[in-house]
């Protein structure tokens, strides 16, 4: 059973183990994918433009950064907003969802700091 992001904020309450499990599982994939924490985490520290965001993650293409935004907007955890509909200059902010993940995350950087854990030992 495959749980979009989406179902996974507006149903919390999931009725049995499978629900949570399943729930819990494509949350932490949702969230993991590739690039996905750091552009997050980015955003965590104020609205940015596109190429600042680029800037601040360095190894990142613009096509999957242009991605990973989008889906990230699709999941309602940024917010995308025209500032000229002109140049379409557009600036990225993290919505109350995106803003309640900073905490997570500061939890799994902390734990990283602990436990000096590293992939790769």
């Amino acid at each position: 059973m495959k749980v979009k992001w989406g179902s996974v904020l507006k149903n919390s309450n999931c009725e049995t183990k499978v629900d949570v499990c399943s729930n819990y599982h494509s949350t932490i994939e949702f969230i993991g994918r590739k690039w996905m924490g750091i552009v997050i985490y980015t955003l965590m520290s104020g609205p940015k433009r596109y190429h600042e965001i680029l800037s601040a993650v360095p190894g990142i293409s613009d096509r999957l950064l242009t991605k990973r935004l989008n889906e990230l907007v699709d999941a309602n955890i940024v917010n995308k907003q025209y500032l000229d509909s002109s140049t379409k200059k557009v600036e990225y902010t993290l919505t109350p969802s995106g803003v309640a993940l900073k905490e997570v995350i500061v939890a799994i950087h902390h734990w990283i700091e602990v436990y000096e854990w590293e992939q790769n030992k």
